[in-house]
Parts: C-alpha cells; sequence; structure tokens
C-alpha cells in the first residue's frame, strides 16, 4: 500500500515539474496572434460548441460572432474556420500552392487508400500524376462523347420508370431515384455497364462516406492510443473500404481474364474509364506505376464524387422547385418553349439555350453545396488575414457560410435563381464568394461530369412532367432538414407526385 502511495506521490510530482517547466518555456517564446474562437474546455476543446446533427450551420453560427478566420481545437487538433469570401481568395487563390495539399486523418488515409487516389491524397508528385490521367484520360474528348450516349439512355430509363409509377398513382421516390441515376450513368462509364456486387459497392461506399463526414474519435486524438482502440467509427470505415477493395479487386481479375482470353478486347475509342486504367497499368509508362490499389483508390473517387454529390443536388433542386411553384412554372416554360412539343429523351446537346435552368441549379448549388466545408493544409508558413498560418495548420473553408453570406448576396438564405440574371457569376473557381465545387488546384476536377448530368436529369424532369406533393400537403410542410455527411443531403427522402405532360416515348 505504501508502495503504491509512493508512486503516485513521485508521479504527481512528476506532472507538476513538467507543468511548470512548460509554462517557463512558453512564456519565454514570442506569442503569435492566433485568429479568436470560442471558449475552450480541457481534453475537447471546442467540440461541445459544433458537435451537432448539422456542425457546419453551428460552425457557421460561431463564425458570424468571431469573424472570417475563426480558431477551433477539435479535441487535439487545432483548425481555423475561413467564413469570407477575401479569406477564401487569400487560401485558394493568392496562397493556392502553400494550401495545396490536405491534411491527412487516420480515416482519409483509409478512404484514400494511403494517399493512392485523387481526393486524399498530399500534394506532390504523384497527386499530380494521378490528377492529370483523371483529366487527361479519364474526362478526355472521347470519353465525353461516351457520355453523351450514356446520360440519354440512363435518363431514359428513369423517364420510363415515372410514367409507369404516375400511372398507378404512387409517389416517386426522388432522393432514391436521383441516387439510382447516378449509379447507374457512372457504373456504365467505369465499367461499361453495371457490375457483379454492384448493390453491395454502394452501400459500403455509404457507410464510408457518412463515416467520413462526421467527428471520428481517432482523428479528434490522433496521437492517443486509447482512442484509436475505442475508435469503432473507423474499424468499421476499414471493413466497408475492404469490401469495396476485394470488390473491384474482383471485377479487374474477370475483366483481365476475359482480356486474357482474347474475348471482349475494344479500341482505344470504345474504351470504359477502367479499361482505360487497365490499359495504363499494362503500359507501364507512368513515373508511379498504377498498381491494384492505387486504381482501387481512382474509382473510389469517382463513384463517391460522381454518384453521392450529383444525386444530393438533384435531390435539392427538385426539393426547392417544388418549394417554389411559379420558378418550377418558369423553368418549365422555358424549356418547353425552346425545345418545342413531343420531345422523347432531351440530351445534353439540346440545352445551350436554356439560360433560366441553368441560374436554378447555380442558386441550388448556392444554397446547397455539396461539401460545406473544404479541407486544405498549409504546405510552409504564411499569413492570412493578417494572422500567422503555421506550417501543418489545417484549413476549412466554409463555403457555406461564405454562399450565405450577407455582404455578397442579397436576402442570402432565399431561394431566387433571378440574382444570377445578367450576372457573370459561375461556380468555376473564379468568383470566391461562390465557390460549392472549391478553386485552385485542388478544384473537383469532376465538375463538369457531374453538372452535365444535373443538366440533362433535371431538364428531363421538368419537361416531361410536372410535380406536386402528395396527398395535397402544403408546401409549409415539406420538411427541409439536413442530414450530415460527408455530403449534406436530406434528411427524409423527397415523395412526389408525377403529372406526366403529352405522350413519351422513350424506347
Amino acid at each position: 500500500m505504501e508502495g503504491w502511495v509512493s508512486l503516485c506521490l513521485i508521479a504527481l510530482i512528476t506532472i507538476l515539474a513538467l507543468w511548470f517547466l512548460n509554462l517557463s518555456g512558453t512564456k519565454s517564446k514570442p506569442h503569435k496572434p492566433q485568429p479568436p474562437g470560442p471558449w475552450t474546455l480541457p481534453i475537447i476543446g471546442s467540440l461541445h460548441h459544433v458537435i451537432s446533427v448539422v456542425p457546419h450551420r453551428k460552425i457557421t453560427e460561431l463564425c458570424r460572432r468571431h469573424g472570417p478566420l475563426m480558431l477551433l481545437k477539435l479535441g487535439e487538433v487545432p483548425a481555423v474556420i475561413v467564413s469570407s469570401a477575401e479569406a477564401a481568395a487569400q487560401v485558394m487563390k493568392t496562397n493556392d500552392l502553400t494550401f495545396a495539399t490536405r491534411p491527412g486523418t487516420p480515416t482519409q488515409d483509409i478512404a484514400g487508400c494511403g494517399g493512392r487516389g485523387i481526393i486524399f491524397a498530399p500534394y506532390g508528385d504523384h497527386w499530380r500524376q494521378m490528377r492529370k490521367v483523371c483529366i487527361v484520360e479519364l474526362l478526355s474528348a472521347k470519353q465525353v462523347r461516351r457520355m453523351d450516349g450514356i446520360r440519354p439512355a440512363e435518363v431514359g430509363s428513369l423517364l420510363r420508370y415515372i410514367v409507369a409509377t404516375a400511372s398507378t398513382g404512387a409517389t416517386v421516390n426522388i432522393s432514391e431515384k436521383m441516387m439510382e441515376l447516378s449509379n447507374g450513368i457512372v457504373a456504365r462509364a467505369v465499367f461499361g455497364g453495371k457490375f457483379a456486387e454492384q448493390e453491395e459497392y454502394i452501400r459500403e461506399l455509404d457507410v464510408v462516406l457518412t463515416l467520413l463526414g462526421g467527428f471520428c474519435l481517432v482523428d479528434l486524438f490522433p496521437s492517443s492510443r486509447l482512442a484509436r482502440w475505442l475508435s469503432f467509427g473507423a474499424r468499421r470505415m476499414q471493413r466497408s473500404y475492404g469490401c469495396m477493395q476485394r470488390i473491384i479487386e474482383n471485377v479487374i481479375e474477370e475483366r483481365k481474364a476475359v482480356r486474357a482470353a482474347g474475348e471482349g478486347t475494344c479500341s482505344v475509342d470504345e474504351e470504359d474509364l477502367l479499361d482505360v486504367l487497365l490499359r495504363l497499368q499494362k503500359e507501364d509508362s507512368l513515373a508511379f506505376p498504377l498498381t491494384t490499389e492505387s486504381i482501387c483508390a481512382v474509382l473510389f473517387d469517382i463513384f463517391s464524387g460522381a454518384t453521392d454529390t450529383t444525386g444530393t443536388i438533384l435531390e435539392w433542386a427538385m426539393s426547392e422547385l417544388v418549394r417554389h411553384p411559379k420558378t418550377m412554372a418558369r423553368a418549365q416554360l422555358e424549356i418547353r418553349q425552346t425545345l418545342g412539343q413531343d420531345r422523347d429523351v432531351i440530351t445534353n446537346s439540346d440545352l445551350t439555350e436554356l439560360t433560366y435552368m441553368r441560374m436554378v441549379i447555380k442558386e441550388v448549388l448556392r444554397l446547397h453545396q455539396p461539401a460545406p466545408l473544404i479541407p486544405r493544409m498549409a504546405r510552409e508558413d504564411c499569413q492570412i488575414l493578417g494572422y500567422d498560418m503555421p506550417k501543418g495548420t489545417t484549413i476549412f473553408i466554409n463555403v457555406f457560410a461564405v454562399s450565405r453570406d450577407p455582404k455578397c448576396w442579397k436576402s442570402p438564405d432565399e431561394f431566387v435563381p433571378e440574382r444570377f440574371e445578367n450576372n457573370s457569376m459561375d461556380y468555376i473557381g473564379a468568383h470566391y464568394e461562390f465557390t460549392p465545387f472549391g478553386a485552385g488546384r485542388r478544384q473537383c476536377p469532376g465538375m463538369l461530369f457531374g453538372t452535365s448530368t444535373l443538366e440533362i436529369a433535371l431538364a428531363n424532369l421538368l419537361y416531361h412532367f410536372d410535380w406536386v406533393l402528395p396527398g395535397g400537403a402544403s408546401l409549409e410542410s415539406l420538411d427541409m432538414s439536413e442530414k450530415f455527411g460527408i455530403t449534406v443531403g436530406r434528411k427524409t427522402d423527397l415523395q412526389l407526385i408525377a403529372i406526366p405532360r403529352g405522350q413519351f416515348n422513350a424506347t
């Protein structure tokens, strides 16, 4: 007993001595000003301020009180929140190269397969190579032409389903169908069609994306072995990502077996995205060889970026339009007058003159960004708005707050597509009050891929059908609550009644 008491006293004296020495050392160092932030608690830091069903809204409330740069301590990880257009421009334009990397976390390391993909990869030669492969090969002109045939076919299938459902008087689950549409388009783009175990892959993908959007214990306390042991979310993500990787590896092996047998060969012009990656792997001409793991990581990035994001934006677009009947009527009138009567599936080449519909899409992207918080990390020391940002500083660009900043937008919380009328502002990354896809070197490389799907889907839904809430429900009763994840979707699925307009033939 005495030995135990003595040991405790020695430990206490040691801790007090280290604390005193730390204080003494701190006093001798020059103090550098840090951005303001809310008060903190021991161990958890600022977490009690931001943990919420929708953290981006709580963070935005704090930003309104503490200014365009705000310091949060998320467990043991300090993070600076950027919430003004001026500060965002300094990060993504003035200091773009400095902030061209991502803050690595244990869970992102799982989802990014150790930096072998694009989204979560650190800035460097490997990331530049993979981004170039994505832009030059996967999003090349011949792949764009392939997509011009894939999108109308998948949209036509959706339209046939809606017509059949409308004939029975049943509701259409818009949220579910928009995700299915996105999944179908991406599956055909990547694999040439539906692949084995696709439903399981999408199910596990949803698990990974949900976990990435939350607060995982090991990310908040990365130095703690106890946090790592208690981090059930990280272990669940490891299982889900491992399952996804196994499915893709099986698809790759099947494709290689078919090619080895001399079956199913195709020309370069007929390649799907997997064919492109396997060809590059076989040629072995890249500085960093394409391994099976890196192919799996790239395909994860494509699926997560092109399915969850596109489906979520489409469900928000239909939600806002059904809540604003006059806006929907104006968009429908433009589409129907421009394209004329008795059209079947509308293609992307038909959409060049639909200026108001594009204004609607811009306004949806302003209010419902695919990712409300964009992470970056300083690769070297710099300054933002006069505050020192040491190397390694984690930055979150709060595009949700910037897109609703009353200094930049009149009536920022209202859905008003007309604000983009006679306005050259676009989401390509040149206007820092409106960057739903980011800007600079780390801007989403699949932006045009996704927006093309948005345009063709929305144009067809508005041209061929009128839409109302089921059961004569009032517009005010429509629940617009959010469900937080790496993308912010609706908390409840959007259910609508479709009223077909005229005859439709989507054969």
